[in-house]
Parts: structure tokens; C-alpha cells; sequence
């Protein structure tokens, strides 16, 4: 993994960064597509928690169910049971309009394709959501231009979309993310289209928000981003099969890369060796 990603001492395994009511927490949480001969588990019976200040990695093999996770638990698609929790409010009992609120507010997302609206500027994409949400639009211009100018795109702040290279669009999602007080970052993929400094250096930025507060949870099939995490949890058909610290998830990754052989876990679940395609094509 990479000699670039911060070292941090390790907590005992399992224990959070910190006490008290998680950002986020996922309770036995299932999706369900389709039915009969035709139906399809994404996810089954995920439990996971996220503390302030807690940076996790998600990795598996494509069509493991790891997409379907971070939508769920942005509340961009609906699980078909188990609950959502984002600091101690059951989503499900928001109602649509109050889950868009928390959204807005709460929760920066990075997307795979980007989802910046072709008709906006950099800036304005960056600052709409905090117009939509009350913030005044010189106060929300401002802040925009100042996560640009922290991503160095502060020169494309009035370009739109198609003038921007794929890798500058990236980067304007994840500065959309990360401006305001959110609470919880949810990032799939977020280095897909950028190059290998340029990744460091975002990640470097989701790390930091998080040591400042934030909770992040990032999908990921690169072992070299996955190492800026605090932990990194394994996921296969749906099911989480394993979850290690960075530190002891660093070898086993590297093992999982180069095709290991499957192992049984101490659980009596499948290792994380025997993830093969962990650093495969993301779903």
C-alpha cells in the first residue's frame, strides 16, 4: 500500500475513535431487487457504525454490493429492511421532504459519474446546495470559491461541465461534497478519473475532513487509497465478511492483489485472502 497514506496509531480492533452516538449506523440492512427465480440479494444483513472523526474504506469484488450501500445510506435509494440511522434519526421516519433536507445539510456525496448540472458553473454547482438550503448567495458563492481554490481549481470556477476536463469535473463533485458542515461524506469511488497525485491529494482532503469531525465512508478498489482509511471493510454477495484496521488490513490486501487462496476467517466466514478481485473493476 502506499508510502504516501498518514500513519496514525491503532486503535484496540473494533473499538470506534470515539464514545457516544454514531454519524452513522446501518442495522441489519437488506436490498432485495426483483422476485422469484429473478430476484437478486445486494445486501444482506449489513451492521455498520461510523463515529466522528472515523474514516472507513469499502472494498470487494464488482457487484458486491458496494454502491448499493452508500446510496442506502445516503438515503438516494431505499433499503428493502433493516434501518439507516444518521446521528441517532431513523430515516425512514423523515418522509421524503426530510430526507432531502438531511441531505442537503448533512451529507456530502460523491458520485461516480459526477451529477454536476450541465447549465451551472463550477461554483454554482458547489454552491447550490447550501443556496437551496437558506445560506445567502454571496455567503455560498464565497464558500464555493474557497473549496475550489483548496482543490486548486480556483482558474475553472466559471467554466461549465463541458469545458472541464473529467478529471477537473471529479474533483468540482468532491469539492460540492466536502463545502459546508457535513456531517457525513460518502464518497464512491472519488479517485476514478483523476491521476495518481491528484488522488493522493483528494484523499488527503476526505482525510482531513474526517480528522476534523466529519464521518467518511469511501468505496474504493484501490489498496493505496483504501490505506488513508481508519478501517477498511470487506464486502462479498452482499455480505460484510470481514472488517480490519488499516494497519492489519495492509498485508491481507496485499495478498487479496496478487490472486491469494481463499481462507476460512476465525469467524468461520471466508477471509479477506480470499477476496480475489478486490482491486478489480468497481460496480
Amino acid at each position: 500500500m502506499s508510502s504516501h497514506a498518514p500513519s496514525r496509531s491503532a486503535a484496540p480492533a473494533g473499538s470506534p475513535p470515539s464514545a457516544g452516538t454514531p454519524v452513522l449506523e446501518l442495522r441489519a440492512l437488506t436490498r432485495t431487487h426483483g422476485s422469484g427465480i429473478a430476484e437478486v440479494h445486494a445486501l444482506r444483513g449489513i451492521d455498520l457504525r461510523v463515529h466522528a472523526g472515523e474514516f472507513v474504506a469499502v472494498m470487494g469484488p464488482s457487484g458486491s454490493g458496494k454502491s448499493t450501500l452508500l446510496t442506502i445510506a445516503g438515503g438516494l435509494d431505499t433499503a428493502t429492511g433493516g434501518q439507516v440511522i444518521i446521528e441517532g434519526q431513523d430515516i425512514a421516519a423523515l418522509g421524503r421532504k426530510g430526507v432531502a433536507a438531511l441531505r442537503r445539510r448533512s451529507i456530502g456525496y460523491v458520485f461516480q459519474d459526477y451529477n454536476l448540472i450541465p447549465a451551472l458553473t463550477a461554483a454554482e454547482n458547489i454552491a447550490l446546495p447550501r443556496e437551496l438550503d437558506g445560506v445567502s448567495v454571496r455567503k455560498a458563492r464565497k464558500e464555493a470559491r474557497a473549496a475550489l481554490e483548496e482543490m486548486g481549481l480556483l482558474e475553472i470556477a466559471d467554466r461549465f461541465p463541458d469545458e472541464m476536463s473529467g478529471g477537473q469535473q471529479q474533483r468540482v463533485a468532491i469539492a460540492r461534497a466536502l463545502v459546508g458542515d457535513r456531517r457525513l461524506v460518502l464518497a464512491d469511488e472519488p479517485t476514478g478519473a483523476l491521476d495518481s497525485e491528484t488522488g493522493e491529494t483528494v484523499l488527503a482532503l476526505l482525510r482531513n475532513r474526517c480528522d476534523q469531525g466529519a464521518a467518511g465512508v469511501m468505496v474504493t478498489h484501490e489498496p493505496r487509497y483504501a490505506a488513508w482509511a481508519d478501517r477498511v471493510v470487506f464486502l462479498r454477495d452482499g455480505s460484510i465478511v470481514d472488517q480490519s484496521l488499516t494497519a492489519d488490513a495492509d498485508s491481507l490486501l496485499s495478498v487479496g492483489a496478487t490472486g491469494g487462496t481463499e481462507a476460512a476467517g476465525t469467524d468461520g466466514t471466508t477471509g479477506i485472502t480470499g477476496i480475489t478481485g478486490i482491486t478489480g473493476t468497481a460496480e
